[in-house]
């Protein structure tokens, strides 16, 4: 059509003209089709656990977001492509309307995969055609753009995370995507685990400035920390399993009351995909099955495990905001190196010297409940449901992952899940009180 697609979702997008503005949307929507071009018709549809999405939702649900806040609110005689979709594949948004029920997702072997692809082409040659024309209220669409944008870049790592507990949970164990080869080999050894130095005092913490952030992010403002040290990089495959050969899943002094109550009800007795095979430990990459490699950084860890783990080394999990602190003094910006989706990996890989793993890699959980900050403000109507009604009862994680879009992620990005999940690529980072 004419128009760059090669542009970054992760700035504002006031200043940019037209073309510049559908060729950001274009690309977007085109890497969420890249991450399920190896998947067969099958693998569409299933849903092995209740936080998994089938890949065809997330197809359509992005879509849907674009068709619902943009094209039905500011496109001229815009009819929507089929009236039960919005039913079909509305999320949690309760003021938009009914939804079907999250856990029924893998039901929905209708509409057809074909279906969805059509729905996804429909929309998207509409939102071209609308954003090449006069918009109107241009200021708020181009917000809304922005969100809708982000809210699919987020929707992507989900894929990746949902496809490969779809893959992993298969008996045959399917290869996703073999990984990219890459021009300098992964050391074989991971850098010696140091900490670094964080002197008191008050830090600046959340978002600032024009570039996007979500309304999490805000509420600028300082916190006073104390002299504390933060690990120079993530917990490694090795040193988790020295973890689990001591016995710390049989450890109750180790765990939290709730993570107790996790470890019994659930048995674990490593990270999720790993399996023992001929004595070693075995686990699923979306590479196939691999042996653990123990210069990796270990991840798919619940946030009790990671707490439990803290404690058997005698230290314990940083704050959002020693992290952030910590952050912004040791890496503020991601290094060239830093592994993000765009590397084909979608695993941690192992640390190199001068990359602190700050971002890239795996979330980071951190021991901070996920809770608004000060002067935090709650959007009006729908987009109003996007972040602060899930403050409760959920950790932060920091840093962004091995499935996270290398121009979505920044210093004060805050993700959140429940304690107990641990789909997603999930690490540890370890911290210290200064006595």
């Amino acid at each position: 059509m004419g128009f760059s697609e090669d542009i970054s979702p992760s700035a504002s997008l006031q200043a940019l003209d037209h073309k510049e503005l559908a060729g950001r949307f274009l690309r977007v929507r085109k890497q969420t089709e890249h991450l399920c071009e190896t998947l067969e018709t099958e693998d569409y549809v299933v849903q092995p656990i209740v936080d998994v999405s089938p890949p065809k939702w997330h197809l359509g649900h992005t879509t849907w977001f674009f068709e619902n806040f943009i094209l039905k609110e500011y496109k001229q005689n815009y009819e929507v492509f089929h009236p039960e979709y919005s039913y079909l594949f509305n999320s949690y948004y309760v003021t938009v309307g009914d939804r079907w029920d999250r856990p029924k997702r893998g039901m929905l072997t209708r509409p057809t995969v074909e279906e969805v692809y059509a729905y996804r082409k429909h929309v998207t040659e509409h939102m071209i055609e609308f954003l090449l024309s006069d918009i109107p209220d241009e200021e708020r669409v181009r917000y809304i753009l922005t969100i809708g944008l982000q809210h699919e870049q987020q929707h992507q790592e989900l894929m990746v995370y949902d496809i490969k507990c779809i893959l992993g949970n298969n008996p045959l164990q399917p290869v996703y995507r073999p990984e990219k080869k890459v021009s300098q080999p992964a050391p074989k050894r991971t850098v010696p685990a140091e900490m670094l130095e964080m002197p008191e005092g008050l830090y600046e913490i959340g978002a600032q400035g024009k570039d996007f952030a979500f309304d999490n992010e805000y509420g600028f403002h300082k916190v006073y920390l104390e002299p504390y040290r933060i690990a120079n990089r993530l917990v490694t495959n090795g040193e988790y399993m020295e973890f689990i050969e001591s016995g710390a899943y049989k450890t109750v002094r180790l765990w939290l009351s709730d993570g107790w109550d996790w470890v019994e009800k659930n048995n674990p007795r490593a990270p999720m995909y790993w399996y023992r095979q001929d004595g070693e430990w075995w686990h699923y990459t979306m590479n196939g099955p691999e042996k653990v490699k123990p210069e990796e950084p270990v991840t798919h860890i619940s946030y009790y495990e990671a707490n439990a783990y803290a404690l058997y080394r005698g230290m314990r999990l940083p704050t959002e905001f020693e992290w952030e602190a910590a952050c912004k003094k040791y890496q503020p910006i991601a290094p060239e190196e830093a592994n993000f989706v765009d590397s084909g990996n979608f695993r941690p890989t192992t640390a190199r010297e001068g990359n602190y793993q700050f971002f890239g890699d795996a979330w980071e959980w951190t021991q901070s409940a996920y809770l608004p900050y000060p002067y935090y403000e709650c959007e009006d109507g729908a987009l109003g449901e996007y972040n602060g009604k899930f403050m409760i009862n959920q950790m932060v994680l920091r840093g962004g992952s091995c499935a996270t879009s290398p121009d979505h992620i920044r210093v004060s990005y805050r993700n959140f899940f429940h304690p107990h999940l641990r789909w997603h690529f999930t690490g540890i980072r370890l911290a210290e009180n200064i006595k």
